[in-house]
């Protein structure tokens, strides 16, 4: 009985001490100085901020340099190809092999600069993304430390949430104005 008596009376103790006057006024300040949560659209800001626009159009252009430099390549490839076949009838066998082993090569070699020029402008693209990345978490941070947001929470889960909660808008504004454009280091050719 008494050890009832003193773990209710314990209890009691604590949640005076968690509900407190000061305690309870400084929630309520808290909760009128703003939402103790927001929501952000992480797809809407890779879709259209102007960096990320920046980087998307640089990429396009080195991959069509590129498809116009494959596209050489493979008309070269096609002609080397079609001499290599009109040898075949003149060069004794072992000339011919040796030739068709200098074709190969360069097959492969073409093959391996495409490969070679893909992975990098990967890694290009990579890389100016996190400079995205990184912009985009200072401002969030910096956003959050200064409105009084305790969470920020992906758009993408949510099912519902009031217009007033998502900060989507505000972010993209100030990452345009912080990060316009990003140079991305492209491979050299």
């Amino acid at each position: 009985m008494f050890v009832r008596y003193f773990a209710f009376s314990l209890a009691v103790l604590i949640s005076m001490a968690f509900l407190s006057p000061n305690t309870a006024r400084a929630q309520t300040a808290a909760a009128a100085s703003g939402p103790f949560f927001t929501v952000l659209d992480i797809g809407k800001i890779r879709r259209d901020a102007a960096s990320v626009k920046s980087i998307r159009e640089q990429i396009i252009n080195y991959q069509n340099q590129l498809q116009s430099e494959i596209q050489k390549e493979q008309d070269a490839v096609r002609k080397a190809q079609q001499e290599l076949a009109k040898k075949q009838t003149l060069l004794a066998p072992e000339a011919f092999a040796d030739e068709r082993r200098k074709f190969e090569q360069r097959i492969v070699g073409v093959q391996q600069m495409v490969q070679d020029r893909r992975r990098k402008l990967e890694e290009a693209q990579t890389n100016a993304m996190l400079q995205v990345e990184r912009a985009l978490n200072e401002i969030v941070t910096r956003m959050a430390e200064t409105r009084g947001y305790d969470v920020i929470i992906r758009l993408a889960p949510v099912v519902y949430v009031k217009k007033s909660l998502d900060i989507t808008s505000d972010v993209l504004k100030e990452l345009d104005k912080t990060l316009p454009t990003v140079n991305v280091a492209l491979p050299a050719k």
